[in-house]
């Protein structure tokens, strides 16, 4: 049976988001999420949607952003996990690259390999750099891996062998003499299957995380496809795209951004819908805030990184502070005022939400100053302690010796200084002037900040899109079924032809064209989109470029490196990796239009500290298409609060989205 309702469901460290889209319009919902068990806030966020009916006649499409790769992989929690490889290569995950995080430290504390000595399998199938073999894969290597996987029973295997990416042969052999010999449910991470590229180090750690989150993953996407059944479920990834939940379930480690990820797919459908293509988008949700910059399309990277881990695989390139709504303030050793990156997270929380918090957050803060009304908040269906709120930013109060109120307003410029620093990161630091670019602000704790920001940053354009507090689960719903594939190939621009490239592609774009298929796309649907890695020979850093023909892209990135590092270079040109794009028709979810209504009024007048004058409240869902509300006002909502300060301008367009301007001066 085809889905009639359309379920976006993102799992965040505070909250669990619902969006769901159906022929009679939009509803949202949150609950606190269940950290320890995340599909029991999934199931009650259903319950309280009263969507058990639908989901058991399979009329619900359900698309899920998870934090279970994150939050496992941040707190150490993997499985164990066997590490096969090459013999003499058994310390390169300890090794890595010999880089210190503080470099004038003296005594650095040890750090914790990442694979148990105990665990590392070494063994014979080494290639060349040219797929000629060094060594040979014997049976008898066959076997003595076999039998060590049986003394020390892993619950997951991970396969790296040398230069794989060229000729996989010796790991899909070692893969299936375990499926075949060892006896046991093992979960398999293969480095040609994850990452067939190059740099020994970063593909290791790829297809070891892939293992020892696998069996983590995998239980938890199984147990909850079973538990929705028959409706389906996909998962999103990293890279903005969707995945099936059975293939979702072998590539843990490409669901690292799942729900960021989901924020950035939303952002770009409301730029879409407003011809704004150029944006940078400000997710403020309750532990964390994510920046990213979208030039046309959702910009990836090879080159982030999840606590101590480098991850090679494609995701969307994002820059993550400890700065949430649920930040905790604290006067440090010195006697100065810190933000975060500590959160107080859904339980205890914020002091305000009366769960037991004592130690004051960004949402305290904003409670004290009176710009998250305690009658508002999530509807009505929470209601905000101020008392709590004053309490704890009092604590800070005496220690500065100075008013709550102004305790409170130290924490918020602190906490909006933080996240500046952040936007210039993935904007100036790139080569990027913030003011051509228009601010997209979601999450629930962004619409406090972001009029702060723009103007730090002189971007003079903002957009709050409809239903901002829970962007990433619609995002989810506008996302499209894709997978990103790639292969190290390297050689000098002047060694190849067209041809060879073409050929090469063509052999990702027949093996993305299998995958899709089996999740029940049509091929003649699938839009592709190739580029390259490049560099300048004797570079070990790369740029990606889409891929035209070899003059064309050589020339654009000649222009690239002149934008990013200020000149160019009078040498050749290197291919490191051709990366693959395939990407599906995405749901046909479309937004319900507003009803045309009276022009915009407050519904009361109150006393902001900060504010020479008293302050509009309105509320978003009395605003019709069309109106207009000048700064300063405050703008409550079901999933969020929005400020707009004095010389800003808020305008609906036909859906809710709120765009904003600054007035010229």
């Amino acid at each position: 049976m085809s889905a009639k309702l359309y379920l976006g469901v993102d799992t965040g460290g505070t909250f669990t988001d619902f969006v769901l889209i159906s022929p009679t319009g939009m509803q949202v919902h949150k609950v606190l999420s269940t950290p320890d068990a995340p599909a029991a806030a999934i199931r009650e966020g259903i319950l309280d949607m009263n969507l058990t009916d639908a989901i058991q006649k399979g009329e619900v499409s359900v698309i899920h952003g998870t934090t279970v790769a994150t939050n496992t992989t941040l707190e150490g929690k993997g499985v164990r996990t066997a590490y096969v490889t090459n013999r003499g290569l058994g310390d390169l995950l300890t090794i890595g690259r010999q880089t210190r995080n503080r470099l004038y430290d003296l005594q650095p504390e040890a750090v914790q390999p990442p694979v148990d000595s105990n665990l590392i399998i070494e063994t014979g199938g080494r290639l060349s750099s040219r797929g000629d073999v060094v060594e040979q894969l014997s049976n008898e290597d066959l076997q003595r891996i076999v039998v060590r996987l049986q003394e020390i029973k892993p619950e997951s295997v991970a396969i790296n062998l040398l230069f794989s990416f060229v000729d996989d042969r010796f790991e899909q052999a070692i893969e299936a003499a375990i499926k075949q010999m060892s006896g046991q449910e093992l979960f398999i991470s293969r480095s040609s299957h994850v990452l067939p590229e190059f740099r020994e180090y970063e593909r290791g750690i790829a297809t070891w995380l892939n293992g020892w989150l696998g069996p983590i993953i995998s239980r938890y996407i199984l147990q909850l496809k079973a538990a929705l059944e028959p409706s389906p479920l996909r998962i999103m990834q990293s890279s903005g795209g969707t995945i099936g939940a059975d293939q979702a379930a072998t590539r843990a480690v490409n669901l690292l951004l799942s729900g960021p990820a989901g924020g950035l797919a939303g952002a770009k459908y409301m730029g879409d819908l407003n011809q704004n293509n150029q944006l940078i988008t400000f997710d403020m949700g309750g532990t964390s805030t994510d920046v990213a910059l979208i030039d046309e399309r959702i910009r990836l990277t090879s080159e982030g990184r999840i606590g101590p881990y480098p991850i090679a695989i494609p995701m969307a390139d994002m820059h993550t502070i400890g700065a949430g709504g649920g930040s905790i303030a604290r006067i440090d050793a010195g006697g100065l005022l810190q933000v975060g990156p500590e959160s107080a997270g859904a339980n205890p929380g914020p002091a305000c939400y009366g769960l037991g918090g004592t130690l004051a957050t960004v949402t305290d803060a904003n409670t004290v100053l009176g710009r998250l009304r305690p009658d508002a908040f999530l509807g009505g269906r929470m209601t905000l302690d101020v008392d709590a709120a004053r309490e704890a930013v009092g604590h800070l109060a005496a220690e500065m010796q100075m008013s709550v109120e102004d305790a409170a307003q130290g924490v918020i410029d602190l906490a909006n200084e933080n996240m500046i620093q952040a936007l210039r990161v993935i904007s100036v630091q790139r080569g990027y002037d913030p003011k051509g670019f228009q601010l997209v602000c979601f999450g629930g704790a962004g619409g406090l900040h972001f009029c702060a920001l723009a103007e730090a940053l002189q971007i003079s354009q903002a957009l709050v899109p409809v239903y901002a507090g829970v962007l990433s689960a619609f995002g989810m719903l506008v996302a499209a079924p894709t997978r990103q594939f790639s292969r190290t190939h390297r050689r000098l621009l002047a060694e190849l032809d067209d041809r060879k490239i073409e050929d090469l592609l063509q052999q990702l774009r027949t093996a993305g064209m299998r995958e899709l298929s089996e999740e029940g796309t049509d091929p003649d649907t699938i839009a592709s989109r190739a580029s390259l890695d490049l560099r300048y020979e004797g570079q070990s850093y790369s740029l990606n470029l889409p891929w035209h023909h070899l003059a064309r892209t050589e020339e654009e990135f000649h222009q690239q490196h002149q934008r990013s590092y200020g000149h160019r270079m009078q040498r050749g040109v290197e291919l490191l990796n051709l990366r693959l794009s395939l990407t599906a028709p995405r749901a046909d979810v479309v937004l319900p239009k507003l009803d045309p209504g009276p022009a915009a009024s407050p519904s009361q007048l109150a006393d902001l500290y900060g504010f020479a004058a008293a302050v509009g409240i309105y509320s978003r869902e009395l605003l019709a298409a069309g109106a207009t509300v000048a700064g300063p006002a405050l703008i409550t909502e079901t999933v969020a609060t929005t400020l707009i300060l004095p010389e800003w301008t808020a305008r609906l367009d036909a859906v809710g989205n709120m765009l904003l301007e600054r007035n010229a001066t």
